[in-house]
């Protein structure tokens, strides 16, 4: 059931504290959860549990993920006492590419297809049983395709007429080190990968540790040229309110 109205999209859409978007989004949604997978989502459980213990939380094994991540998503499930969805592949999808395909067709095709399969559909198989769900997206996570995130929008990729979608980025303005801080203030648990060089975590073999000054994107799918790396989770998701 949803209490939201244009009125509560255009007031959120001007808010700016992470807290009170997530507090917000949570009494307006009783079907929405947390897209969980780095430490920007770390940090949104655990704002969101200290708001309302009953968060509905999910997180996509792609069947790729780092030992260390696998790991991390274990951690979590504990340290906040979680009921997680862990989401995987499409079996008769997958096992047909990489049949025809093998395991490393996107060094050649590009990641697309993969994400596609490992990612994207599971994804939409669970969003089209929610309302609404929220992201730990940053405007400076990718400026090519990011730069004009809002805290609140139309999901135009995963929502439809019959079936609209409303998507929250409540850390939209936050940026690396205001995470980082936040993590540090709270003693929120976070990937050990980052220790390591990791800032942008995907799948093993399409992740690689940054090297000083580097953006952090720069570290996924290294050997493509585009600076738009999105795997097409969020990319095509644009701002859409009456205020265009």
């Amino acid at each position: 059931m949803s209490t939201f109205d244009v009125d509560s999209f255009i007031r959120l859409q001007q808010e700016n504290n992470p807290q009170r978007i997530i507090h917000n989004a949570m009494s307006a949604f009783d079907n929405i959860a947390l897209s969980f997978s780095g430490a920007e989502d770390v940090v949104l459980i655990d704002m969101a549990v200290k708001a309302n213990k009953n968060v509905q939380v999910f997180s996509l094994d792609t069947g790729r993920l780092h030992p260390e991540t696998y790991q991390f998503i274990e951690k979590i499930r504990k340290h906040y006492q979680l009921n997680m969805d862990i989401l995987s592949p499409d079996r008769d999808a997958l096992e047909g590419f990489t049949r025809q395909k093998g395991l490393f067709s996107f060094l050649d095709d590009g990641h697309q297809e993969c994400c596609g399969i490992r990612k994207v559909q599971p994804l939409k198989r669970k969003l089209a049983t929610l309302d609404a769900w929220v992201t730990g997206q940053r405007k400076d996570q990718s400026p090519g395709t990011r730069n004009v995130l809002a805290v609140a929008e139309q999901d135009s990729t995963f929502g439809t007429e019959t079936h609209p979608l409303i998507k929250f980025n409540p850390l939209a303005n936050w940026t690396s080190e205001d995470v980082w801080n936040y993590i540090k203030m709270f003693d929120v648990p976070y990937n050990e990968l980052h220790a390591k060089g990791f800032v942008s975590i995907g799948c093993e073999p399409c992740t690689r540790p940054t090297l000083p000054n580097q953006h952090e994107r720069e570290g996924r799918w290294w050997w493509e040229e585009s600076a738009h790396k999105e795997c097409g989770l969020h990319v095509g998701n644009l701002i859409s309110t009456s205020q265009e």
